[in-house]
């Protein structure tokens, strides 16, 4: 078992939901809002998807009604949306990833995450310091450059994409030079069991998290490596995808996060990735829920028959049945034209009073299947494209 960040990560659930409840009502206070009895009643408030941030944003540049303060940096992310940074102490919350990967004040970070527009740079710049580490500011590119560097400097860690280590490492091969690096922090890409055992051959400890430029760390590993571990400063939820329904732990489902940063306080952030809550608790000793790493995307928006259908129309067939359970919508192909089946789930239902609601909600006309209970997949899917173009 390694040690611990701080006593947040072993502290016992109540005393976690607790501190999270008192720091949620004064983050809506700031909103302006009514404070909530218990963590259960935050599924009454409204999800706020990344369209919507870019809606509030251009009506109120540059952070929309959003009560930001402290600001040091702003970012830019694809949409356009606009983020916040901040320097004080471990701003962005991934102090505690770096701990958990074993870098601390006797460790130079090589930091490969891009500096200029998107905060990733500064974000584990930021953790890095939280862990007393120094840092190589070296950006992306210019490979032969970066081994020079981390082989002058000694450098014992990097930060990056999981893939551009590789790439560096091949680099110093090719250049007959010998690197000191033992410990590796990725995150924004996919770490493949094989890519990480690639570096555990080459004698470095590979681990990754899960943070976006909204909201900072989310979650991360620890070397017990079974799952992810919430991070502290975060609330998570796992919905229906186009709700802001949960669904039970262990299913399925779309990312939301209630981030408890009084700087920058996002509230119900829909992050557009699938995960699931995994049972139990991490060997490590961290006592924080776990979800499963990513899972794909939410948005599974889908073109049939020249009409989007969206997540939030399948959620909205649900709501307005209440003996239906759940719904999915299936893509096909019949012959050389699109074909849409819509299954419900429910114990007893009039399929023709479900298809007007299917010809009024997606506008397009499809055939309508009724299954038992518990007969669709708890997958997170609620629009499954099964059409292929051979």
């Amino acid at each position: 078992m390694d040690t611990h960040f701080d006593d947040l990560e072993t502290r016992s659930q109540d005393a976690r939901e607790a501190a999270q409840l008192t720091a949620l009502n004064a983050q809506l206070d700031l909103h302006g809002l009514t404070p909530l009895a218990d963590l259960t009643e935050l599924v009454q408030l409204p999800v706020l998807r990344k369209a919507d941030l870019v809606s509030r944003q251009q009506e109120a540049p540059p952070f929309g009604d959003i009560p930001v303060q402290n600001v040091v940096h702003v970012f830019q992310s694809p949409g356009p949306i606009y983020e916040p940074g901040g320097i004080s102490f471990d701003w962005w919350r991934l102090g505690r990833f770096l701990h958990a990967a074993g870098i601390g004040c006797d460790d130079l970070v090589q930091n490969c995450f891009g500096y200029h527009m998107t905060p990733a740079g500064m974000i584990f710049e930021n953790g890095a310091r939280a862990v007393g580490a120094r840092i190589f500011p070296a950006g992306t590119g210019q490979t032969e450059l970066q081994v020079r560097a981390a082989a002058d400097l000694g450098v014992t860690a990097y930060a990056g994409t999981p893939d551009y280590l590789k790439v560096i490492l091949e680099k110093a091969d090719e250049m007959g030079v010998a690197l000191n690096l033992r410990k590796a922090v990725v995150s924004g890409g996919a770490l493949f069991p094989s890519l990480r055992q690639s570096y555990a051959d080459a004698g470095i400890s590979c681990l990754q998290c899960y943070a976006t430029a909204d909201l900072g760390n989310i979650a991360y590993e620890s070397p017990a490596m079974e799952g992810m571990i919430l991070d502290e400063g975060v609330i998570v939820e796992i919905v229906t995808p186009g709700t802001g329904d949960p669904v039970p732990d262990g299913e399925v489902g779309e990312v939301v996060v209630t981030s408890l940063n009084p700087d920058y306080p996002l509230i119900r952030f829909a992050t557009g990735d699938m995960s699931a809550i995994l049972p139990g608790q991490s060997p490590c000793g961290r006592t924080n829920a776990r979800i499963k790493g990513w899972m794909g995307r939410a948005d599974q928006t889908t073109k049939i028959k020249g009409m989007f259908v969206r997540p939030e129309q399948v959620a909205e067939l649900v709501k307005r049945h209440p003996e239906v359970q759940r719904a999915r919508v299936l893509a096909q192909r019949s012959g050389d034209a699109d074909h849409m089946v819509v299954q419900f789930e429910a114990e007893d239902a009039d399929a023709d009073g479900l298809g007007a609601t299917v010809r009024d909600v997606l506008k397009l006309r499809g055939d309508v299947e009724i299954v038992a209970p518990g007969a669709l997949p708890r997958d997170g899917v609620v629009i499954e494209d099964q059409r292929t173009y051979e």
